[in-house]
């Protein structure tokens, strides 16, 4: 099985576009509940909406928000919903950690995110004393916050703490007292914090370097009882991400962030440029990146001390068919 799984991985990423062609699936009326941060990352699923995407497939989709991952990673083993967009390490956590029969089934982008500082705050080491605010202390960008502090000499608990508060939404506001001293924020939340005094200090991209955040993920017998509407699901998605990265429908996708993140034009510029950004934003047609994926798995290992501090192979994390078989019938 695992050897399936890794020529599964090596064919996605070696040339998803040139997938053959395969059948699409029945379109059977079913209901889909999502569960997602807010957040710029979720414009592929609202551009799928817009167009119509998930309806001509047969989906009616329940969009759920979460405030923090801890209850999005709950709320999927309990079966709560049917699948979860959220940066990808909080599947590796509820296989590795809570023994959650958890999958990852596509990618989506790569975080976009900025560490962002209280004003009196020129570089990581000036984190002394200080607080970083975070979503969850032991998953996903949280780490990725640690790994920079830690590079700049800083022990954790000693040297700095840390406060979980819940999602980018809510850490937004988690810069205003002298408490909170840094956290890490992606669009539009890094620019509302900027417009409330908080500075940057960098995107993680240029000081960590390229990370699988945002991805699909859901319970693994959940898709294999279900697997033409995770299909169905995924070519949607897929196709939803080839909208809003079409510089043809530029203004349908400003029109839809300002919308549904009510975001001023302003800042509704700035999130979409950060989409576009190659490396950081939006992944071609929302694929896996396998290199930013190691390094999620090198990040875990190295801060949370798992598998004896050596990473592990990425197979035994994900399952690319649906996506491969999504992308096969998904139309331009």
């Amino acid at each position: 099985m695992k050897k399936i799984l890794t020529l599964t991985l090596a064919a996605a990423l070696a040339g998803c576009a040139t997938a053959p062609q395969t059948p699409a699936p029945a379109n059977d009326p079913v209901t889909l509940r999502v569960n997602v941060f807010r957040g710029a990352s979720n414009l592929p699923i609202y551009m799928a909406q817009e167009k119509g995407y998930f309806a001509r497939r047969g989906i009616t989709l329940q969009m759920l928000f979460t405030p923090n991952s801890t209850e999005q990673r709950a709320g999927l083993a309990a079966g709560k919903f049917e699948l979860a967009h959220a940066a990808v390490d909080n599947t590796v956590a509820m296989i590795e950690v809570a023994k959650a029969d958890a999958v990852i089934v596509a990618g989506g982008d790569g975080g976009m995110n900025e560490v962002l500082v209280r004003q009196d705050i020129n570089k990581p080491s000036d984190m002394r004393g200080r607080t970083y605010v975070v979503d969850a202390p032991n998953t996903a960008y949280a780490l990725i916050g640690r790994k920079i502090f830690k590079d700049a000499g800083l022990k954790e608990g000693q040297d700095y703490k840390i406060f979980p508060l819940g999602g980018s939404e809510a850490r937004t506001k988690g810069l205003d007292t002298p408490e909170g001293a840094a956290t890490l924020l992606n669009p539009p939340w890094n620019f509302l914090a900027k417009e409330r005094g908080a500075k940057s200090l960098g995107r993680t991209i240029d000081l960590f370097g390229p990370y699988q955040a945002q991805g699909v993920f859901v319970m693994r017998p959940w898709a294999a009882k279900n697997g033409s509407a995770l299909e169905r699901y995924l070519a949607a998605y897929i196709e939803g991400c080839r909208a809003a990265q079409d510089p043809a429908q530029r203004t349908l996708a400003l029109t839809v962030l300002k919308r549904d993140l009510k975001l001023s034009d302003k800042v509704a510029e700035m999130t979409y440029a950060e989409l576009m950004t190659k490396g950081s934003g939006l992944a071609k047609d929302c694929a896996f990146d396998m290199q930013g994926f190691r390094n999620v798995l090198a990040l875990r290992a190295e801060m949370e001390g798992q598998w004896g501090g050596k990473a592990p192979d990425p197979a035994r994390f994900i399952d690319m068919s649906f996506y491969n078989r999504a992308l096969g019938h998904a139309r331009p």
